[in-house]
């Protein structure tokens, strides 16, 4: 059975020959009604005071929760991101290594042409340096033949000028003969 500070206040006792005395009985009935009204009051206050507690607890909670969604998510993103990074800077190096390889390609080429065309030089000036060796050795051998045929010619002219044996020895005699009046 639920007692009210209401039905406290409303209670009647019967009047009895030796009972208690009255308004001391009212007086105790109503103060046991207040105090009850009080902690009824002060119960109610507190289930109040708990309800917005509890509410409290429950904003901080979905806070709480929102807070962990919000780290979550931004985890999430941070790694996605960062996946995102490591992606792009795996593609950029690879990008980086194509041209890189096509680039050492390419100065390979180059540097095979370049050598090719260094090769082609040096057989260039081997064939120069051949043509030339022949040219001059040709030189040589028509310095040479020149030489040679000018001493013939000169002793050819040398022998046409030149007296005979047997005309020498006349042109001797008489010569002896002439220094010989010369000296008389």
């Amino acid at each position: 059975m639920k007692v009210s500070p209401l039905d406290l206040r409303q209670i009647r006792f019967r009047s009895a020959f030796r009972g208690f005395d009255r308004a001391e009985v009212l007086a105790l009935v109503t103060e046991v009604a207040d105090d009850y009204e009080n902690a009824l009051r002060e119960v109610d206050r507190l289930r109040q005071d708990m309800a917005k507690m509890e509410s409290l607890v429950e904003q901080q909670r979905d806070h709480e929760r929102d807070l962990r969604d919000m780290l979550m998510t931004a985890q999430r993103v941070s790694d996605d991101i960062r996946n995102n990074a490591d992606v792009q800077a795996r593609q950029i190096l690879r990008d980086a290594e194509g041209r890189s390889d096509l680039l050492l390609q390419k100065t390979q080429s180059r540097l095979e042409d370049v050598q090719r065309e260094i090769d082609g030089m040096k057989m260039k000036r081997r064939e120069v340096e051949n043509s030339l060796e022949s040219t001059i050795g040709a030189l040589r051998n028509t310095l040479e033949f020149v030489r040679e045929q000018d001493k013939r010619d000169r002793d050819e002219k040398i022998l046409l000028h030149r007296p005979r044996a047997a005309e020498a020895q006349p042109v001797r005699h008489e010569e002896m003969q002439a220094r010989a009046a010369n000296d008389k």
